[in-house]
């Protein structure tokens, strides 16, 4: 059985880009390095639920790197 759609807030890649200080190039760059935030393509384009940046941040900072 699927999970049934709930409201969310879709954001484009230039979008995602902007939130996070990146060019859309180096946030293709993570994509393509699985390193960035969870997305899918939906009708031919990348789209980024914005929960899923915001768990992406939220987990950067939680882990342990000493800078």
């Amino acid at each position: 059985m699927m999970n049934p759609i709930t409201a969310m807030k879709l954001l484009t890649m230039d979008e995602v880009a902007e939130m996070l200080r990146k060019s859309p190039a180096q946030l293709r760059w993570m994509r393509h390095n699985s390193t960035g935030p969870k997305c899918a393509k939906l009708g031919g384009r990348v789209m980024y639920r914005e929960q899923d940046v915001i768990d992406w941040v939220n987990a950067a900072f939680d882990a342990e790197v000493s800078v």
